[in-house]
């Protein structure tokens, strides 16, 4: 299958591949750059979705964001940004209202609304429904000037796009045990909302819920309101939901400065640090929730109505799906006791794994540098490590945890992540790429 690239078409400074809230930010960097300096920025950013969205599957209406508002897509970069939370509060007449609510820590559905908003402003820079297939280099002379993105579009048509740097922003693929393929009785967390509304008008009699982080308990709420003649059960290894560590000291670990100390520290000091500091992203959950969760199960206690069920200290060995439901059997870590359950619906809220570039670069793996454990080598300004002849930038925004730490994929900098990357594009920008006729339709 050939693939068209318009001699005419722009070679832009930077492409960025997806449109999560990490590249957003980028666009809105691109766009505020192009607003004060006096050399403008290239740029386009491929989504395959149709539009802009955000973990659209857990807008769940009173679950709130986790971080502060004030780690939006621009205010640790620019606090007088026009794109910040605070001006989308007033374009939308609920600044004062916001203010009297007194609290740091918006609705979810509100902060996806804002970013929409802030994407809408940058929608010229954007390719909606262009899913990227492939990056292949543009070469001179042996050298690896730029890049060649691929997309597939409508109708299968594949195009392709030149830029001097490619961004990374693919975002968070959901992860299920081994064995486990999600079906119509079995979800992941990620397509929560759209499940429950394929299921229509049916009453299901029992839910299982599997994950002990902030999602699985947020799912379990839900499910426990919105269902209120069936039983929910929730399934998990700990002894109980553990709180996530949200206090100041060490919430410095989400600062720009700690990614700096991060990089530099030896080897054994990441991993400690990792270590001792999961417990403020990974598999906890807000305390005003578990209270809240708690309340409910003693509630049901009292009254004799216990459709709040939980098991902790335990794993699902075995989830069986059928056309009437899933049966399900639980094993209790503790005492190695079984239990069988007849479940209409089994929820996995068990984590996501960042999506992988390498999937995509083609011939271009091979030039990227791996560290002794396998793992891409990241620059400090996200840019991959790769052999002198790629001069091309290959950037990551996720995937880099081992390399700059626990913020490395969270909005908390992605404001200042945003103009680290931007900032070290401007500063390699190089001569124009190519367009010979030889390259425009390889293979894919």
């Amino acid at each position: 299958m050939s693939v068209t690239t318009r001699a005419a078409s722009p070679i832009h400074d930077l492409i960025g591949v997806g449109f999560g809230p990490s590249n957003l930010a980028l666009a809105v960097a691109v766009a505020e750059q192009e607003a004060t300096d006096a050399g403008t920025v290239s740029a386009l950013f491929l989504e395959r979705q149709p539009r802009f969205g955000w973990h659209r599957g857990m807008l769940i209406d009173d679950a709130t964001m986790q971080v502060s508002f004030l780690k939006d897509l621009v205010t640790l970069r620019n606090p007088a940004s026009r794109f910040s939370f605070l001006s989308y509060l007033h374009s939308r007449g609920r600044l004062v209202d916001f203010i009297n609510h007194k609290n740091l820590f918006p609705l979810r559905v509100e902060f996806h609304d804002y970013l929409e908003w802030a994407a809408a402003q940058v929608d010229d820079l954007v390719g909606y429904g262009q899913e990227v297939v492939g990056v292949r280099p543009v070469t001179l002379r042996g050298t690896v000037e730029g890049f060649e993105v691929i997309t597939r579009g409508p109708g299968d048509r594949l195009t392709g796009h030149r830029a001097r740097n490619v961004v990374f922003g693919l975002g968070l693929q959901p992860r299920l045990p081994d064995g486990v393929s999600a079906g119509p009785r079995i979800w992941h967390n990620r397509d929560l909302l759209r499940s429950v509304e394929q299921l229509g008008d049916a009453r299901p009699g029992r839910f299982v819920v599997v994950g002990a982080g902030q999602s699985a308990a947020e799912v379990t709420a839900f499910l426990h309101r919105r269902f209120p003649d069936a039983q929910v059960c929730s399934v998990f290894a700990r002894y109980g939901y553990s709180p996530a560590d949200d206090s100041s000291f060490a919430n410095r670990i989400f600062d720009p400065e700690a990614v700096d100390d991060f990089f530099a520290a030896p080897e054994h000091v990441k991993q400690m640090m990792l270590g001792y500091h999961a417990n403020t992203n990974y598999s906890v959950v807000d305390i005003d929730l578990i209270q809240d969760l708690y309340r409910r199960v003693y509630r049901e206690k009292v009254l004799g109505q216990e459709r709040l069920r939980l098991f902790p200290a335990s794993r699902l060995t075995s989830a069986v799906a059928g056309a009437d439901g899933v049966a399900v059997t639980v094993e209790s870590l503790t005492t190695g006791e079984l239990t069988r359950l007849d479940a209409d619906v089994v929820v996995y809220a068990t984590g996501y794994r960042p999506a992988d570039p390498l999937e995509l670069l083609g011939e271009l793996r091979a030039a990227c540098h791996r560290d002794e454990q396998g793992r891409l080598r990241v620059e400090r300004d996200y840019r991959v490590a790769t052999d002198a002849e790629v001069r091309g930038g290959i950037y990551l925004q996720g995937g880099t945890e081992h390399t700059h730490g626990l913020s490395s994929s969270l909005l908390s900098n992605a404001a200042v992540r945003a103009a680290e990357i931007l900032r070290s594009i401007v500063a390699s920008r190089r001569r124009p790429l190519p367009m010979s006729r030889d390259s425009l339709t390889p293979a894919v």
